[in-house]
């Protein structure tokens, strides 16, 4: 089966959530564009970039694990080119 491409930038909740130790976001991109996919926390600080880089037109996944954090709500954010998404994800400790 060929890969497909998507059609629009898209950005999946992650799965599972809520999740205790690690957690899966996936995101899909139509065209060659530079990304930046990043975590804040509660107070919408910036904790963590998990992805900045030009990325090629697919489907992506990544996985987060908080490092010894005491939030229990996140955010993350994906910026492709001029499109801002985002979503919320819980930790259960």
């Amino acid at each position: 089966m060929e890969d497909l491409i998507p059609t629009e930038f898209y950005l999946s909740q992650n799965h599972p959530n809520p999740f205790t130790e690690k957690t899966i976001i996936k995101y899909c991109l139509p065209e060659e564009v530079r990304i930046k996919l990043e975590v804040f926390n509660g107070k919408n600080e910036k904790i963590e970039t998990l992805v900045d880089e030009i990325k090629e037109p697919g489907t992506y996944q990544i996985e987060f694990k908080p490092n010894g954090s005491n939030e229990a709500e996140y955010l993350y954010q994906l910026t492709a080119g001029s499109t801002v998404m985002k979503k919320k994800m819980v930790l259960i400790k």
